[in-house]
């Protein structure tokens, strides 16, 4: 899985996130939580804005890079964070696949897919990409 990372400023109610190798990608919220999950959210939009006019998207950096750009360091402030940010691009595309769980376990992903109007594999998507941003 690729990752960037973003830049997270702010207090109080107002948080931001930006992604220096994406320009012009930026997130934001009441809270540093939301502001990343919204980072995430945007750099999938960006990346398939790219994607879908045929330009290459650029290779993230590491932390380490970033900390040497003279540019970087020049826009950072007292309070500002490193966060490491998923990409996650969907295709579109559905792709079966087969995987093995306890019959017990398939079970309660079932009545809880049921219980929220979900097929299994929503269900699953939605677990997976809550499980990848928590990770944030």
């Amino acid at each position: 899985m690729t990752h960037y990372i973003g830049i997270l400023d702010g207090h109080d109610d107002v948080w931001g996130v930006r992604i220096p190798d994406l320009p012009g990608c930026l997130g934001g919220g009441s809270s540093p939580e939301v502001a990343i999950r919204d980072a995430v959210s945007a750099m999938a939009e960006w990346v398939q804005d790219r994607q879908d006019r045929g330009h290459p998207v650029p290779q993230p950096r590491s932390a380490g890079d970033l900390m040497r750009d003279p540019a970087i360091r020049a826009d950072m402030l007292p309070g500002d964070a490193f966060v490491v940010l998923p990409l996650i691009v969907e295709s579109g595309r559905p792709t079966r696949a087969n995987i093995s769980l306890d019959a017990g376990l398939l079970q309660s992903i079932d009545m809880a897919a049921k219980a929220r109007g979900l097929t299994r594999s929503a269900f699953l998507a939605s677990a997976a990409r809550e499980k990848i941003l928590a990770e944030v």
